[in-house]
This record gives C-alpha cells, sequence and structure tokens, in this order.
C-alpha cells in the first residue's frame, strides 16, 4: 500500500499504459464521440471536459496526499460491467449507452490499478465525464425547445427596450425585412450544455460552500438562458445588415465568447452574495 505523496513512476506508467489499452478497444467509440463533437455544435461541451477535467483536479491536488495507492479488483469488475454496458447499447442502437460503456471501461482501468480512493477523493473531476456522453436528440429537444422559446421572446424584449424594432411570430424574429429563426440560429440553443459544463465547473474549482454550488447548478439553465439572449441580440443585428454566411460566422464565434460571459455572471452572482455579507466560501464566516 503506497501513499499519495510516494506514487511511483512505474505505477504511474502502468496506468497511463493501461489507459491507452482500454481507449484502443474502444476506439470506435471514442471516434464516434469526436465525430459528433465536431460536427454538432450542441455537441461542444465535449472539448472541455479533458481540461476542466485536469483543472479540478490541479485544484484539489492536496486531495492526492491522502490517496491510497492499490490494485482493485472493483476495476475489472467495471471494465466488465462496461463492456456489458457498452455491447448492449449497440445492440438496441442506444448511442448515450454505448459511449457510457467506453467511459466506464476507462474508469475502471484507472481504478485497476490506482484504486478507489482516486475517485472517492476527487469526486468532481471524476463526475464531469459524464459530459463526454452526447446528450441523445430526444432528451436534448424537450430541454432546448421550450428554452428557444424562451431566447426568442427575452431576446424580442431586449431588443424592443433598446429601440429596435422587431416582429415575433413564435420562435421567429422578422428584423429589416430578415427573419431569424431561433431554431436554426441557435440550433437548438447551442451551446447550452456547454454552458452548463462551465457552471459545474466554476462551482468545484472555487472553494464554494455546498449549499451554494447547489445553487450555482441549479441557475445553469437561467445562465445558458441569458447568455443566448446575450448572443441572440447581436446575431438578429448581423443577419438584418450582413450576408447570411458572414452572420453564422459571427454566430458560431460568438458561442465560445459565451464561455466567458459565463464565467463572469457566475462571479457576479458570488461577488453579490459576499457583498450582502453571505459567507460563500468554505472558510468565511461574516459578523455583525
Amino acid at each position: 500500500m503506497e501513499q499519495g505523496a510516494q506514487w511511483p513512476i512505474r505505477r504511474l506508467l502502468f496506468t497511463s499504459a493501461m489507459l491507452a489499452v482500454a481507449v484502443y478497444v474502444t476506439k470506435d467509440i471514442w471516434s464516434d464521440i469526436i465525430n459528433i463533437a465536431l460536427k454538432d455544435e450542441e455537441a461542444s461541451q465535449i472539448f472541455l471536459v479533458p481540461p476542466i477535467f485536469v483543472w479540478l483536479i490541479w485544484v484539489q491536488q492536496s486531495r492526492l496526499k491522502m490517496v491510497q495507492i492499490r490494485f482493485s479488483f472493483l476495476g475489472p469488475v467495471l471494465i466488465a460491467l462496461g463492456w456489458l454496458i457498452s455491447w448492449a447499447g449497440y445492440r438496441e442502437s442506444l448511442q448515450a449507452v454505448w459511449h457510457a460503456g467506453a467511459i466506464l471501461i476507462v474508469l475502471g482501468s484507472v481504478i485497476t490499478i490506482l484504486g478507489p480512493d482516486v475517485v472517492r477523493l476527487l469526486p468532481a473531476a471524476f463526475i464531469v465525464l459524464i459530459f463526454l456522453i452526447p446528450v441523445p436528440g430526444v432528451f436534448r429537444q424537450r430541454f432546448a425547445i421550450p428554452l428557444q422559446h424562451m431566447t426568442a421572446i427575452a431576446s424580442t424584449m431586449v431588443l424592443d427596450l433598446i429601440g429596435i424594432e422587431v416582429l415575433r411570430s413564435g420562435n421567429v424574429i422578422v428584423y429589416n425585412n430578415t427573419q431569424v429563426a431561433v431554431a436554426e440560429a441557435c440550433n437548438g440553443m447551442r451551446m447550452v450544455f456547454a454552458l452548463i459544463l462551465v457552471s459545474y465547473a466554476y462551482a468545484f474549482i472555487n472553494p464554494l460552500k455546498t449549499w451554494i454550488r447547489l445553487i450555482i447548478i441549479l441557475l445553469s439553465p437561467l445562465v445558458a438562458l441569458v447568455c443566448n439572449v446575450t448572443r441572440l441580440v447581436p446575431t438578429v443585428l448581423v443577419y438584418g445588415h450582413y450576408s447570411s454566411e458572414f452572420a453564422k460566422q459571427f454566430h458560431d464565434w460568438s458561442g465560445w465568447v459565451m464561455l466567458g460571459i459565463a464565467f463572469l455572471i457566475l462571479a457576479g452572482i458570488i461577488n453579490l452574495l459576499r457583498w450582502a455579507q453571505i459567507p460563500v466560501m468554505q472558510y468565511e464566516h461574516f459578523e455583525d
């Protein structure tokens, strides 16, 4: 049994080798996940998962000293379960289940060599791996369609408020004789799950109290709505004055800017709570 402060190089190399084998034998699944992320902006959060995973481990690296590194039979059990889940997903044409099996296989490989303490002491980092699974279209539409409608209403209100005349019919906004369909311009609330992932990362990268983290995660759909309205308002104006191709490029690139805006919104919420002398950090205790 070895303490985390003395992690042996050979064990880390062995883990890396086993991870490489696990990814190789499930390469078809990982290729499918990457292809979906490249072609569908609604699955763009997949590219954010690896850096956020590393970031979450980095900010909690002190916990690594408490990890007891050991071989664990739980790992092979998870690998076998992952194979079963992946096989069932492939057989039943359940893409999300097929993908989930591959992630479980990789997780089982880590636990086999390093033991379950790694996951137990760094749960936030490993939970974020769930975002590697592209959200099934049926579930995504149930979530996105109501948000599309709210985005169209809120964007129209903002445009009216700043003195820009527009007409709205359902999810279609008309400006300067140009129709902008929210369902098309925002493609089912593009990047909404990336914005939810950003909210999750912000909640656990900072040493916030548990109830504050819960509030941030629960507020993530609202943050996504605010960011998409912020994105749609200038997009409508660009569609009304420039070519549709340029407007599409503007909208696509502005999506990544929204990730930064989401961070600023969350930081603003935290600063507002602290201004109100509500302790939000784990070490904070305000007195009257």
